[in-house]
């Protein structure tokens, strides 16, 4: 509409983030910000003003987790103090796509130290680099997976979208412990080149942000075929510019969806009632339940 430039976007995040994240609550989500960002953003609002838009990114602030490569003034280190100093020579592949759709890669997220392969009593969201990461809505718990700090800096509204990987629960549950929506595509639909692995087999990075509308146009930017990793061949039939088109409203009519209570309720009244009006809300979409209660 023409009421925000890219410009006005980014210094609002660094507002938010400045006030929020070492000030304040000390959220400790993000470890630096780009210090190309705001030339980026000045680049993107030129081309906006002689008619190139390159899409729904254009201008567009996120977030990158840490374990992500970017060949600019960032560090990546997996959140490690080993590592600090270590700038890439190149783009992760998905860093590459997210710049050429014309989103602004505005800083590196804080995550679990080695997406929380280093202790099995280590605490998530935890890293040396940048401590404690907190859950923005309830500061003594936790932020949860490894992506905490990529799903920490979108719940605290520093931006409004952003990368984090998963092997097993590393973007789904920081999504889900903090109100977002995280997607952990088929390994294949984003490339691995460029991000510091854990596990070939399970390892894929994926959007996480506040609707799915907002998940699926930020994986439009992601995907694609990548030389460097030969498994995106496979997947290639299924990488699409833009998933928006597959967004159903009706798509849960006629599906069955397992009720699993035990795992879910019990620990909390308030987080009980919440629990049972999402259950009505599947049923209005249409939805069969199978539900223990029933």
């Amino acid at each position: 509409a023409g009421r925000w430039t890219s410009v006005d976007l980014v210094e609002g995040c660094l507002g938010r983030i400045a006030a929020l994240d070492r000030q304040g609550p000390s959220l400790h989500h993000i470890l630096e910000s780009n210090p190309e960002a705001l030339e980026v953003a000045a680049a993107m609002d030129r081309e906006r003003s002689q008619g190139n838009v390159r899409g729904p990114l254009h201008g567009v602030p996120v977030v990158l987790k840490d374990n992500i490569d970017t060949a600019d003034g960032m560090n990546t280190t997996a959140g490690s103090l080993a590592l600090e100093g270590s700038h890439a020579t190149r783009d992760a592949f998905l860093a590459a796509r997210l710049r050429a759709a014309g989103a602004v890669l505005m800083a590196k997220a804080s995550m679990s130290e080695w997406a929380n392969f280093r202790s099995p009593r280590s605490s998530s969201g935890w890293c040396s680099r940048g401590g404690q990461g907190l859950n923005p809505y309830v500061l003594d718990r936790t932020p949860c997976g490894s992506s905490s700090g990529t799903g920490g800096a979108v719940a605290a509204s520093y931006v409004a979208a952003g990368v984090g990987t998963e092997t097993d629960g590393s973007v789904t549950c920081p999504a889900a412990t903090m109100g977002l929506v995280g997607l952990k595509p088929t390994v294949g639909l984003v490339s691995r080149s460029g991000i510091i692995p854990i596990s070939v087999s399970q390892d894929t990075a994926g959007p996480i942000c506040r609707t799915v509308t907002d998940a699926a146009l930020l994986l439009g930017g992601m995907v694609g075929a990548d030389p460097r990793d030969p498994i995106t061949r496979a997947g290639a039939p299924h990488q699409h510019r833009d998933y928006t088109r597959f967004l159903d409203p009706g798509a849960l009519r006629g599906k069955r969806l397992g009720v699993t209570r035990k795992a879910f309720t019990g620990y909390h009244p308030g987080t009980d009632a919440r629990f049972e009006e999402a259950l009505v809300m599947l049923r209005e979409l249409g939805a069969t339940l199978v539900d223990p209660a029933d």
